[in-house]
Protein backbone atom coordinates (compact mmCIF):
# COMPACT_ATOMS: atom_id res chain seq x y z
CA UNK A 1 0.00 0.00 0.00
CA UNK A 2 2.71 2.46 0.98
CA UNK A 3 4.68 1.54 -2.15
CA UNK A 4 1.67 2.49 -4.29
CA UNK A 5 1.38 5.81 -2.44
CA UNK A 6 5.12 6.41 -2.82
CA UNK A 7 4.88 5.63 -6.53
CA UNK A 8 2.01 8.09 -6.98
CA UNK A 9 3.87 10.69 -4.94
CA UNK A 10 7.04 10.31 -7.00
CA UNK A 11 5.04 10.54 -10.24
CA UNK A 12 3.39 13.73 -9.00
CA UNK A 13 6.80 15.10 -8.03
CA UNK A 14 8.19 14.20 -11.46
CA UNK A 15 5.20 15.87 -13.16
CA UNK A 16 5.69 18.98 -11.04
CA UNK A 17 9.41 19.06 -11.86
CA UNK A 18 8.67 18.73 -15.59
CA UNK A 19 6.11 21.53 -15.45
CA UNK A 20 8.66 23.72 -13.62
CA UNK A 21 11.38 22.92 -16.17
CA UNK A 22 9.00 23.80 -18.99
CA UNK A 23 8.11 27.12 -17.36
CA UNK A 24 11.77 28.05 -16.84
CA UNK A 25 12.70 26.95 -20.35
CA UNK A 26 9.75 28.82 -21.87
CA UNK A 27 10.91 32.02 -20.16
CA UNK A 28 14.49 31.55 -21.38
CA UNK A 29 13.74 30.50 -24.95
CA UNK A 30 11.04 33.12 -25.54
CA UNK A 31 13.42 35.78 -24.18
CA UNK A 32 16.18 34.66 -26.53
CA UNK A 33 14.12 33.99 -29.67
CA UNK A 34 10.89 35.93 -29.26
CA UNK A 35 7.40 34.48 -29.33
CA UNK A 36 6.99 34.15 -33.09
CA UNK A 37 10.29 32.34 -33.69
CA UNK A 38 9.87 29.98 -30.74
CA UNK A 39 8.27 26.58 -31.24
CA UNK A 40 6.94 24.13 -28.69
CA UNK A 41 9.75 21.81 -29.80
CA UNK A 42 12.35 24.49 -28.93
CA UNK A 43 10.99 24.74 -25.39
CA UNK A 44 10.68 20.97 -25.01
CA UNK A 45 14.30 20.54 -26.11
CA UNK A 46 15.53 23.20 -23.67
CA UNK A 47 13.54 21.59 -20.83
CA UNK A 48 14.69 18.07 -21.79
CA UNK A 49 11.06 16.96 -22.04
CA UNK A 50 9.77 14.89 -24.99
CA UNK A 51 7.67 17.08 -27.29
CA UNK A 52 4.66 14.79 -26.95
CA UNK A 53 4.75 15.19 -23.16
CA UNK A 54 4.53 18.98 -23.37
CA UNK A 55 0.86 18.82 -24.36
CA UNK A 56 0.06 17.08 -21.08
CA UNK A 57 1.04 20.30 -19.29
CA UNK A 58 0.47 23.03 -21.88
CA UNK A 59 -1.97 22.63 -24.77
CA UNK A 60 -0.77 25.51 -26.98
CA UNK A 61 2.22 27.74 -27.50
CA UNK A 62 0.24 30.59 -25.96
CA UNK A 63 -0.12 28.48 -22.81
CA UNK A 64 3.69 28.23 -22.75
CA UNK A 65 4.04 31.98 -23.26
CA UNK A 66 1.67 32.48 -20.31
CA UNK A 67 3.88 30.06 -18.35
CA UNK A 68 6.91 32.17 -19.29
CA UNK A 69 5.18 35.23 -17.85
CA UNK A 70 4.37 33.27 -14.69
CA UNK A 71 8.06 32.41 -14.44
CA UNK A 72 9.02 36.07 -14.86
CA UNK A 73 6.64 36.94 -12.02
CA UNK A 74 8.10 34.14 -9.88
CA UNK A 75 11.67 35.33 -10.49
CA UNK A 76 10.65 38.90 -9.68
CA UNK A 77 9.05 37.67 -6.45
CA UNK A 78 12.23 35.82 -5.47
CA UNK A 79 14.28 38.97 -6.09
CA UNK A 80 11.97 41.32 -4.19
CA UNK A 81 11.60 38.86 -1.31
CA UNK A 82 15.38 38.82 -1.01
CA UNK A 83 15.58 42.61 -1.20
CA UNK A 84 12.82 42.92 1.41
CA UNK A 85 15.26 41.40 3.91
CA UNK A 86 17.20 44.69 3.79
CA UNK A 87 16.00 47.06 6.51
CA UNK A 88 16.29 50.28 4.50
CA UNK A 89 14.03 50.95 1.47
CA UNK A 90 16.76 53.02 -0.22
CA UNK A 91 19.10 50.03 -0.01
CA UNK A 92 16.34 47.82 -1.39
CA UNK A 93 15.98 50.10 -4.42
CA UNK A 94 19.74 50.24 -4.90
CA UNK A 95 19.81 46.44 -4.67
CA UNK A 96 17.19 46.29 -7.41
CA UNK A 97 19.31 48.51 -9.65
CA UNK A 98 22.37 46.37 -8.90
CA UNK A 99 20.39 43.26 -9.90
CA UNK A 100 19.46 44.94 -13.19
CA UNK A 101 23.06 45.93 -13.87
CA UNK A 102 24.26 42.39 -13.15
CA UNK A 103 22.15 41.26 -16.14
CA UNK A 104 23.90 43.66 -18.52
CA UNK A 105 25.40 40.97 -20.75
CA UNK A 106 22.01 39.28 -21.10
CA UNK A 107 20.32 42.62 -21.81
CA UNK A 108 22.93 43.38 -24.50
CA UNK A 109 21.99 40.15 -26.28
CA UNK A 110 18.22 40.03 -25.76
CA UNK A 111 16.91 43.09 -23.89
CA UNK A 112 14.73 43.04 -20.77
CA UNK A 113 12.94 39.68 -20.49
CA UNK A 114 9.53 41.09 -19.55
CA UNK A 115 9.79 44.38 -21.42
CA UNK A 116 10.69 42.83 -24.77
CA UNK A 117 7.97 40.21 -24.34
CA UNK A 118 5.39 42.87 -23.47
CA UNK A 119 6.35 44.88 -26.57
CA UNK A 120 6.09 41.82 -28.81
CA UNK A 121 2.77 40.67 -27.37
CA UNK A 122 1.32 44.16 -27.75
CA UNK A 123 1.63 43.79 -31.53
CA UNK A 124 -0.59 40.71 -31.62
CA UNK A 125 -4.24 41.17 -32.54
CA UNK A 126 -5.65 38.75 -29.98
CA UNK A 127 -4.90 36.51 -27.05
CA UNK A 128 -4.81 38.81 -24.04
CA UNK A 129 -1.21 37.89 -23.23
CA UNK A 130 -0.23 41.54 -23.58
CA UNK A 131 -2.41 42.25 -20.53
CA UNK A 132 -0.70 39.42 -18.64
CA UNK A 133 2.70 40.91 -19.49
CA UNK A 134 1.53 44.28 -18.22
CA UNK A 135 0.53 42.65 -14.92
CA UNK A 136 4.09 41.41 -14.39
CA UNK A 137 5.42 44.93 -14.96
CA UNK A 138 2.73 46.24 -12.59
CA UNK A 139 4.08 43.90 -9.87
CA UNK A 140 7.47 45.58 -10.23
CA UNK A 141 5.99 49.08 -10.27
CA UNK A 142 3.94 48.37 -7.14
CA UNK A 143 6.97 47.04 -5.25
CA UNK A 144 9.11 50.04 -6.26
CA UNK A 145 6.30 52.42 -5.30
CA UNK A 146 6.15 50.86 -1.82
CA UNK A 147 9.86 51.50 -1.35
CA UNK A 148 9.52 55.17 -2.28
CA UNK A 149 6.53 55.44 0.03
CA UNK A 150 8.54 53.86 2.87
CA UNK A 151 11.23 56.45 2.18
CA UNK A 152 8.61 59.14 2.75
CA UNK A 153 8.97 60.50 -0.78
CA UNK A 154 6.18 62.58 -2.30
CA UNK A 155 4.65 61.12 -5.46
CA UNK A 156 5.91 57.55 -4.92
CA UNK A 157 3.99 56.22 -7.92
CA UNK A 158 5.57 58.85 -10.18
CA UNK A 159 9.03 58.01 -8.85
CA UNK A 160 8.34 54.32 -9.45
CA UNK A 161 7.46 55.08 -13.08
CA UNK A 162 10.67 57.10 -13.40
CA UNK A 163 12.86 54.31 -12.03
CA UNK A 164 11.23 51.43 -13.92
CA UNK A 165 11.05 53.55 -17.08
CA UNK A 166 14.77 54.29 -16.75
CA UNK A 167 15.43 50.55 -16.47
CA UNK A 168 13.39 49.79 -19.57
CA UNK A 169 15.18 52.56 -21.46
CA UNK A 170 18.65 51.45 -20.47
CA UNK A 171 17.78 47.83 -21.30
CA UNK A 172 16.57 48.89 -24.74
CA UNK A 173 19.69 50.94 -25.42
CA UNK A 174 21.98 48.22 -24.05
CA UNK A 175 20.34 45.76 -26.45
CA UNK A 176 20.22 48.13 -29.45
CA UNK A 177 23.89 49.08 -29.03
CA UNK A 178 24.94 45.57 -27.91
CA UNK A 179 26.86 47.33 -25.16
CA UNK A 180 26.50 46.14 -21.54
CA UNK A 181 28.46 49.16 -20.31
CA UNK A 182 25.36 51.26 -21.06
CA UNK A 183 23.62 49.33 -18.29
CA UNK A 184 26.56 49.88 -15.94
CA UNK A 185 26.81 53.62 -16.59
CA UNK A 186 23.08 54.22 -16.32
CA UNK A 187 22.90 51.99 -13.24
CA UNK A 188 25.54 54.18 -11.57
CA UNK A 189 23.48 57.24 -12.47
CA UNK A 190 20.35 55.71 -10.91
CA UNK A 191 22.24 54.77 -7.74
CA UNK A 192 23.50 58.37 -7.45
CA UNK A 193 19.95 59.65 -7.95
CA UNK A 194 18.59 57.33 -5.25
CA UNK A 195 21.35 58.46 -2.88
CA UNK A 196 20.45 62.10 -3.54
CA UNK A 197 16.82 61.69 -2.47
CA UNK A 198 16.29 63.26 0.95
CA UNK A 199 15.13 61.03 3.78
CA UNK A 200 11.80 62.21 5.20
Amino acid sequence: MSQVADSKGSRAETASAKRQRLMISAAQVVHQQGVERTTIADIARAADVPVGNVYYYYKTKDDLVAAALTEHARQLGLLTDRLDQLPDPRERLKGLVAAWVSQGDLAAQYGCPTGTLAAELDKRAEGGLDVAAGKVIRLLLDWVERQFRDLGQPDPDGLALTLVGAYQGMSLLTNALRDPTVMTREGDRLIAWLDSLPAR
